[in-house]
């Protein structure tokens, strides 16, 4: 995850709310964490409040992992779509991300990425 790649040190999970991919499939989830397979870390599907329950949270908001969350996403065409997330280490280790997405040959890709806000 190359934005903000110092929230990535140590990290020892990544968790992926799923919960806010309101029009995706269960097929569609299980791509998108599949997908981060490829950090060589554990994969879980959980909200920052499951974290909490699970007592995975440390001094009030800090992990040791990332929490991944869509807030908003925007669809342009059908080959292209807007997407707003946040990576999440700690209440001062997030940002904000906006990234347009392109179907090229049935599969996504990210086009561009930008940062739109940090703590």
């Amino acid at each position: 995850m190359p934005i903000d790649e110092g929230l990535n040190d140590d990290m020892k999970y990544i968790a992926i709310d799923t919960h806010t991919l309101e029009n995706a499939t269960n097929a569609d989830k299980k791509t998108v964490l599949e997908y981060f397979k490829k950090y060589d870390v554990e994969i879980m599907d959980e909200s920052f409040e499951s974290l909490k329950e699970k007592g995975m949270v440390k001094d009030l908001n800090s992990l040791d992992g990332l929490l991944l969350r869509i807030e908003k996403v925007d669809k342009i065409s059908d080959n292209e779509i807007i997407i707003e997330c946040s990576k999440f280490r700690s209440g001062l280790g997030a940002v904000g991300v906006k990234c347009v997405l392109k179907k090229e040959n049935n599969k996504w890709i990210i086009d561009s990425s930008q940062m739109s806000w940090i703590s």
